[in-house]
C-alpha cells in the first residue's frame, strides 16, 4: 500500500509458467514476501509516528521527502508520456494515490489500532475497486469473487461494527477515516488503469506534486515537533519513506513478473494479519476478540477478490 500505501505497479509480462524455473519461482516469493514485510511495516511505522513525538504534518513531510527528490528527474524526463493521460486521470491519480490519501490514513490511525488500519485500509481497497468499477464501468464478477467480497465485508464490520458500541474507545472516527481511505486508493487504481501509464513515473509524478504542494504550506502554516524530535524516530520515518514509496514498487514488480499478478496479489492478503502481529511487541497493541475474527476473515476475502483460486483479478477492468 506510493508511500502512502502499498503501490499498484503495472509491471512487465509475467514469464510462461512452461518457462518457469525453480530459481525463478524462488525469486519471485521471495520478492513477494519482502514486500508484504514493507506494506506491514508501513502500517505499524505509521502507527508509531502518528502516536508519538511528531506530529501527522511531519511524518507525512517525512515519508515525501527523500523519494520526491529521488523521483523528481523521472517525472520531468516521463512528463510528455504522462501529459497524454490528461488532467482529469492524473488529478484522480494525485488526490487517490498520493498526499491526501496520505493523510487521510495517517489521521485514522491517531485514533484507532494499527492491526484495524491494516485490516480496513488494504483490506477494503479491493471492495471498493470492485464497487466503483461495477457502478462507473459496468464490470461483472462471478460467484467466488463476490463471496470474497462478502467476506472483506464481514471482517470490516466484524471490528468496525463491534467498536461501534465501545464509542467510548473513539476507534470508530478512525475506520471511518481507513475506509475513505480505500475508496480514495481504489479512485487511484481505476485512474492509473485507465490511464495506462506504467508504474514508475505514474508514482513519480504523484510525489512530485505532491511534495511540491505540500512543502511550502507545512513549512508555513502546520504544526510541527520535528526540532524536538530524536533523530531515531525521525530517519525511521524517512527509511520508511524510501522503502514504502520505491523498494516495495520494484519488490513487487518483480514478484509479478516471477509468479504473475494472481499469486503475487494473494500474497498481499497476508498484509494486514502481518501488521496485527508486529504490531504486539512493536507498539504493544493486541487486537481484540473481533479483531482476530475480522482479520482472517478479511485476508481470505482479499485472496479470493485477487483471484488466487483462479480467473481473472477483480481490478482487470473492461477497456482499461
Amino acid at each position: 500500500m506510493t508511500n502512502t500505501a502499498p503501490p499498484l505497479p503495472v509491471p512487465p509480462a509475467p514469464l510462461a509458467a512452461a518457462d518457469l524455473l525453480p530459481r525463478d519461482r524462488l525469486l519471485g516469493v521471495g520478492a513477494a514476501l519482502v514486500t508484504i514485510v514493507i506494506w506491514a511495516s508501513f502500517i505499524v511505522v505509521s502507527r508509531f509516528g502518528a502516536t508519538h513525538s511528531l506530529t501527522v504534518w511531519d511524518v507525512a513531510f517525512l515519508r515525501y521527502a527523500p523519494t520526491t527528490l529521488l523521483l523528481a528527474p523521472l517525472c520531468v524526463k516521463s512528463w510528455p508520456r504522462l501529459r497524454q493521460a490528461g488532467p482529469l486521470k492524473l488529478g484522480l491519480m494525485a488526490v487517490g494515490g498520493g498526499m491526501p490519501f496520505l493523510l487521510v490514513g495517517m489521521s485514522g490511525m491517531q485514533f484507532a489500532p494499527a492491526a484495524h488500519a491494516g485490516a480496513m485500509m488494504p483490506g477494503a481497497m479491493p471492495l471498493f475497486v470492485a464497487l466503483f468499477a461495477a457502478v462507473v464501468f459496468g464490470e461483472r464478477y462471478p460467484a467466488v469473487r463476490l463471496g470474497g467480497f462478502a467476506l472483506i465485508v464481514v471482517g470490516v464490520l466484524a471490528i468496525g461494527g463491534y467498536h461501534l458500541f465501545l464509542l467510548g474507545t473513539g476507534y470508530w472516527r478512525g475506520h471511518l477515516l481507513f475506509l475513505t481511505a480505500a475508496a480514495l486508493w481504489a479512485g487511484y487504481t481505476l485512474a492509473l488503469k485507465r490511464a495506462a501509464l506504467p508504474a514508475l513515473p505514474a508514482i513519480a509524478f504523484i510525489y512530485v506534486l505532491g511534495g511540491a504542494l505540500y512543502a511550502p504550506v507545512y513549512f508555513l502554516a502546520l504544526p510541527s515537533h520535528l526540532a524536538t524530535t530524536p533523530w531515531p524516530e525521525i530517519g525511521l520515518q524517512l527509511v520508511q519513506g524510501i522503502l514504502s514509496g520505491v523498494i516495495s514498487l520494484f519488490t513487487y514488480s518483480v514478484a509479478v513478473t516471477r509468479l504473475g499478478p494472481t499469486k503475487a496479489a494473494a500474497f498481499g492478503a497476508l498484509a494486514p494479519a502481518l501488521a496485527a502481529v508486529a504490531a504486539i511487541p512493536l507498539l504493544g497493541e493486541w487486537p481484540d476478540t473481533a479483531s482476530w475474527a475480522g482479520i482472517p476473515a478479511i485476508v481470505l476475502g482479499v485472496m479470493l477478490a485477487n483471484g488466487a483460486f483462479g480467473g481473472k483479478p477483480a481490478s482487470n477492468l473492461k477497456g482499461g
